[in-house]
């Protein structure tokens, strides 16, 4: 065989590669959930400075919806907000600017709510990442993590399917109770570890807000 036809077929080889690879591969999904609780809703400034350093850190055609975990969580009229960010950077910086916009009102209208629905919260945002199928699945726990539900709600035997998902659980304060028993604070959160990673997930603690440049790894 000639050697022009051998580099020929080498770059058609190359192209059909590149035309298999999933276009999704390199896009990041991130789904946030907030408590607003009692009075962890005066933690949630803290979340804007998140929520602003998320958007500075996705790219064009990434994903991102931010959502309350209150009474039932497992429904789209908990999210206060979600875009797909267009692949012109303009447009994208300018969706960013909106869905700033809507965290900064939905925050400062925020009223406390009586329940924390973590494991709702976890399945609306499993079933978002899964339609965007993104190649990289961020799920962000803004929250101290107990779990309160109303009359009727069952939660403890749901399994959630984590597979290729990080769950990052952020400003993990301790409640008055943990300060009496710190077995309390740790127990809830190795019970969170057990559900994610039996889900397949993966289980990380953040709490150092102030330094943010490791949030994504």
């Amino acid at each position: 065989m000639k050697k022009t036809n051998i580099i020929f077929l080498f770059i058609v080889s190359l192209t059909l590669l590149g035309c298999a690879s999933d276009p999704n591969e390199h896009k990041h999904g991130v789904y946030m959930l907030l408590d607003t609780s009692g009075t962890y809703t005066k933690e949630l400034k803290k979340a804007q400075h998140i929520i602003d350093y998320t958007l500075a850190k996705l790219n064009p055609g990434d994903a991102f919806a931010v959502a309350s975990i209150d009474t039932g969580s497992f429904s789209e009229k908990d999210i206060w907000k979600k875009a797909t960010f267009d692949d012109r950077p303009s447009m994208a910086n300018q969706q960013k600017r909106d869905f700033k916009a809507t965290i900064d009102k939905k925050v400062s209208e925020v009223k406390s709510s009586r329940f924390t629905d973590i494991t709702g919260g976890i399945l609306q945002a499993i079933e978002y990442l899964n339609e965007k199928e993104p190649g990289k699945k961020t799920i962000l726990i803004f929250s101290d993590m107990k779990e309160e539900l109303g009359k009727g709600y069952v939660r403890d035997e749901i399994p959630l399917n984590l597979e290729g998902v990080e769950v990052i659980a952020l400003n993990v304060t301790k409640l008055k109770s943990d300060n009496f028993d710190p077995r309390e604070y740790m127990d809830r959160l190795a019970k969170w570890k057990e559900r994610v990673v039996l889900g397949g997930g993966e289980w990380r603690i953040y709490n150092d807000l102030e330094r943010l440049e490791k949030l994504f790894m």
